[in-house]
């Protein structure tokens, strides 16, 4: 069984879970490599399964991802699929989903080339410190966070930004200082386990926790979040934290690319080659698939 692990070139950091996937699929019995999606040298119209993974410079070439990404699907099946991966791109998909009634953090959309008040909107929504990021964006790319007293260098930030993208104004949420984001894995139909991440925010070293229990409060929110794309999916990663009011609300929703802190928890590595494994012997039974890796 024949396998492409979807990757950029150059990778912005080192995907700490690469090697370890690697291994266990071979050790499957699947050949599984990794191909950088915008290596002009990859036969993307081999039909060979892919398996999206460390993409994660997609953000400064959306149009030439979405391209790529239609490419791939054309000829064998990508995980996730594409259907859930386009809806995903951009974080206006937290709107969509607090109008299905998820409790998010708050969130303003501004859309590229908006004249927008800062001091306005805070004053609007009663929010002090703030986050201002891109509305599509990976990592921390273009990501700060801003106290009242800051308001000139944060309005001059978000002017700077809606220049070039469409922006997310967001309220600091003072939980995360203590009781931190938690990022909650789900595998082929389960959640597996969490980490607690410290905020990450331009320029600044993503700090994570060993695998902990997801709490039953969060378990419900990430349910009721996955509930009607669940069967789509192969992986996804709820990222949640206590909101101003104390209770669960969703930070973001990762389907495209995320990183799933395998090393943290070797029980959710097994169930993902596992799913894995299945779906390529359906796909490997599919006509015109490709078993030979070409």
């Amino acid at each position: 069984m024949h396998l492409r692990i979807a990757t950029c070139t150059p990778l912005p950091e080192p995907d700490v879970d690469e090697d370890l996937l690697l291994a266990a699929l071979r050790a499957r019995g699947v050949d599984a490599r990794m191909a950088a999606w915008n290596d002009p040298r990859e036969d993307w119209d081999a039909r060979v399964p892919t398996l999206i993974r460390s993409t994660w410079d997609y953000i400064h070439h959306l149009d030439e991802f979405r391209a790529w990404l239609a490419r791939a699907e054309r000829v064998a099946p990508v995980w996730n699929p594409r259907g859930i991966v386009e809806r995903n791109l951009h974080k206006g998909y937290l709107l969509e989903l607090e109008r299905r009634g998820i409790p998010i953090t708050p969130t303003e959309l501004l859309e590229r080339g908006t004249n927008a008040s800062l001091d306005a909107l805070r004053a609007r929504r009663g929010w002090d410190a703030v986050v201002i990021k891109p509305a599509v964006g990976a990592g921390s790319f273009a990501t700060r966070r801003f106290e009242p007293r800051e308001a000139e260098l944060a309005q001059h930030f978000l002017r700077d930004s809606l220049r070039e993208r469409d922006v997310l104004v967001q309220p600091w949420l003072s939980s995360v200082d203590g009781h931190g984001e938690r990022a909650c894995v789900w595998i082929d139909g389960a959640f597996t386990h969490a980490v607690r991440k410290t905020p990450r925010l331009s320029g600044q070293e993503e700090s994570v926790s060993v695998a902990i229990p997801i709490e039953p409060a969060e378990l419900a929110l990430g349910e009721k979040v996955l509930a009607p794309i669940a069967k789509e999916l192969l992986y996804a990663r709820v990222d949640i934290a206590p909101g101003l009011d104390g209770r669960p609300c969703l930070m973001e929703l990762e389907l495209v690319e995320p990183s799933l802190f395998l090393t943290q928890h070797p029980p959710a590595l097994a169930r993902l080659v596992d799913a894995i494994a299945r779906r390529l012997a359906r796909a490997r039974a599919a006509p015109g698939v490709s078993d030979t890796g070409s």
